[in-house]
């Protein structure tokens, strides 16, 4: 008999992400509305497109410097300084092959085996997933729903969670998938307990342009100093319409630039140079679109409030930020078994709220950055069938 093959004992402890297994179930149905993704329907605009065409056509397929391209660099610094209305050096900025990849390099580069990361819940899965694959603990600690469907950071009980072997807060802000937002009395609060612990700050804030009824969300940048223990990830994906570009960035200390950037070289070498280029034209050239998309999902949220926000047996609040929907269905305690059943009833595709974490098993999300007629129609279905 041939001998069992080992693989890392944390990795037998990974659970299949419901976002995934929810949609390959869906796979199967003809006429199902997605909702599922955490994305728009909307396509990448032009500018950034033509930039990577343009790129390839003149040969740029060759490996680039570990940080990133030195003119997204300073780019990026030049958004962070209009956006935080305070000076960021390009030599706080990492260029990272996505967000997601950027929350890998900076775990790498703080938290050991056996060590802790505390992080406020309910949260994406990708997240807590994460730190298990460095084997690091992911030690939740959940956001109080209150009886309006709005939510809650306990602070106190964020700050009990931290012991010795704590190496950082993690905050999701605005927060997939409940859209709440971290006040700045709160982030300010945070930043002071983690100077005094000497722990770091991973806020991620891919989120940060997409609000409503402001320009911005509050961000620990606005706070921090550049030798502050924050770690700012951010992406292309949501505020550009870039999901699958893969292409993302790391604000931290100028102390940290070497280190992100053997980070960088020795996870993937980061992004090609027509993937940046693309980046470039995104922010210098569609500022416009951004404000746009964000129109495009308050319509969205308006009309998941017109349609749900009465509907019986569904708890929903509208949410502060980001574009989804966090529902409450009354009387539902298996999340994926109920957006099985709507795939199969309502032919509408939706996350299980499991996917975000135990205490959401009741819990439905949907993304509504989406067509208008289409998102009303999956709603209706939906709103039909959980009668």
């Amino acid at each position: 008999m041939p001998r069992e093959l080992r693989i890392r004992p944390v990795l037998h402890h990974l659970k299949p992400q419901g976002i995934s297994e929810i949609s390959e179930y869906g796979a199967d149905f003809d006429g199902v509305i997605p909702m599922w993704f955490g994305e728009s329907d909307l396509v990448t605009p032009e500018a950034p497109r033509r930039a990577l065409i343009e790129s390839l056509e003149s040969g740029k397929t060759f490996y680039q410097a570990q940080n990133g391209l030195p003119a997204l660099r300073h780019a990026i610094a030049a958004y962070d300084t209009r956006l935080h209305d305070k000076p960021v050096a390009a030599d706080r900025i990492t260029v990272t092959a996505s967000g997601m990849t950027a929350l890998h390099v900076a775990l790498q580069t703080i938290v050991d085996a056996g060590e802790n990361i505390v992080l406020v819940t309910p949260i994406w899965p990708n997240a807590p997933a994460a730190m298990q694959i460095m084997g690091a603990e992911p030690r939740r600690v959940s956001l109080v729903s209150q009886p309006d469907g709005k939510w809650q950071l306990d602070l106190d009980r964020l700050f009990d969670a931290c012991d010795d072997k704590t190496r950082g807060i993690f905050v999701n802000s605005p927060n997939n998938p409940t859209g709440w937002m971290c006040r700045r009395d709160e982030q300010q609060a945070i930043l002071d307990f983690a100077r005094e612990r000497g722990i770091w700050i991973l806020a991620d804030e891919v989120y940060h342009r997409i609000t409503y009824g402001r320009e911005t969300a509050p961000s620990f940048l606005d706070l921090a100093k550049p030798d502050d223990p924050v770690l700012a990830i951010n992406s292309f994906s949501k505020s550009w319409a870039m999901t699958g570009w893969r292409l993302g960035w790391l604000t931290a200390p100028p102390a940290l630039y070497d280190t992100l950037g053997l980070m960088v070289q020795y996870t993937n070498s980061n992004s090609p140079e027509f993937i940046q280029d693309a980046g470039i034209a995104a922010i210098e050239q569609c500022e416009d679109f951004v404000h746009r998309f964000r129109d495009y999902c308050a319509a969205g949220r308006e009309i998941v409030d017109e349609v749900l926000g009465g509907a019986n047996r569904i708890r929903y609040a509208q949410p502060e930020a980001a574009f989804y929907a966090f529902l409450e269905v009354e009387g539902e305690h298996d999340s994926m078994a109920l957006a099985e059943r709507l795939v199969r009833e309502a032919k509408v595709g939706v996350a299980p709220g499991m996917s975000f974490g135990e205490e959401s098993d009741s819990w439905l999300r949907l993304c509504f950055a989406q067509d208008p007629e289409t998102l009303r129609t999956g709603l209706e279905r939906m709103a039909d069938t959980l009668r």
